[in-house]
């Protein structure tokens, strides 16, 4: 019996032609894992995960050793949604919501609307930021554009040509495929072209620009638009094998790809360092019953600290 397609995947590719490189992304158990650690509604899980696709082929194109966050803030029913990818393919995320906003658009039906509208529907006026963090020593970079889109895909293309100033396509399919048992599991994908700058080619003053290039760029971009979603989520379908689909006209090239995996950073440590950070009479305020409870956003795990080990935090403050 042959083994499954690979998952959960970043995957780098270059056309052939050199008019463009780009990375192919497939979320399986990954965007699954996300989008159900909360018990979020299917139009709140559906922009999830499509967050989740873009900050990993975004995470892909960029050379930092640390973390990537991509987070939306609106004044709709969603009003926050944060993402972060590791450096070593850590992912994970979370969405802020109103039930009650949500119940009064159409998403708030349980059936999943068309995400032709999400941004103006879900997200409200707001803005996107993306921010690399390579740690203390360095110098944190930040982009901010305005959700300006009908979709958080559209919001991506705004970031390239404002902030980064990069030509690229950009495609995301996000939606519940059935699995080998007949069960629906949410899944995502995304496919990026980034046009490649022909270098080593001397233009003489007054020159028209190489229109081959322009023309490969060209194709290339229609070819990424003959794939269909149903295609980018298909678990059966091997990575190399929609490259080939795509692009075997032109020729494509594979590379080896980085793993995704939903890992939380969070732990028991962690939170206990950023409680010890608060006065007591802080911590006190913050006890249901005789335990502090500290639950992380991402991944919904609970961490319980009670009386003895609170005390234990102070002890040397108090002595």
């Amino acid at each position: 019996m042959s083994e499954p397609p690979p998952d959960n995947l970043v995957q780098p590719f270059q056309i052939e032609s050199m008019a463009a490189q780009g990375r192919l992304v497939r979320l399986g158990d990954a965007v699954q894992a996300v989008v159900t650690a909360h018990d979020y509604p299917a139009d709140v899980a559906r922009v999830l995960g499509e967050a989740e696709a873009i900050a990993a082929v975004i995470a892909g194109t960029l050379k930092f050793d640390g973390v990537m966050t991509f987070q939306v803030k609106g004044d709709g029913p969603v009003n926050m949604l944060v993402v972060d990818v590791s450096s070593d393919g850590a992912l994970r995320g979370y969405a802020q919501f109103s039930e009650e906003k949500l119940a009064a658009t159409s998403a708030g039906t349980g059936a999943i609307a068309g995400p032709q509208q999400d941004v103006p529907r879900l997200f409200g006026s707001g803005y996107l930021v993306l921010t690399v963090d390579q740690g203390p020593d360095t110098q944190r970079y930040q982009g901010i554009v305005p959700l300006k889109g009908a979709t958080l895909t559209d919001c991506a293309h705004t970031y390239f040509r404002q902030s980064v100033q990069l030509e690229a396509v950009l495609k995301v399919a996000v939606d519940r495929v059935a699995d080998a048992d007949g069960v629906l599991r949410w899944r995502a994908g995304a496919l990026i072209l980034q046009k490649l700058e022909q270098r080593g080619i001397q233009q003489q003053s007054g020159d028209d620009q190489d229109l081959d290039s322009d023309d490969s760029w060209r194709r290339a971009v229609a070819l990424l638009g003959s794939c269909t979603s149903a295609e980018l989520l298909d678990p059966s379908l091997h990575p190399n094998d929609l490259l080939y689909r795509l692009f075997n006209e032109d020729g494509v090239r594979a590379f080896d790809p980085s793993p995704l995996a939903m890992r939380c950073r969070c732990s028991r440590d962690r939170v206990e360092n950023v409680l010890r950070s608060f006065p007591r009479t802080e911590i006190t305020d913050m006890k249901i019953g005789d335990d502090v409870v500290v639950t992380c956003e991402f991944c919904n795990e609970s961490y319980i600290f009670g009386p003895v080990e609170i005390d234990a935090m102070y002890e040397g403050d108090e002595a």
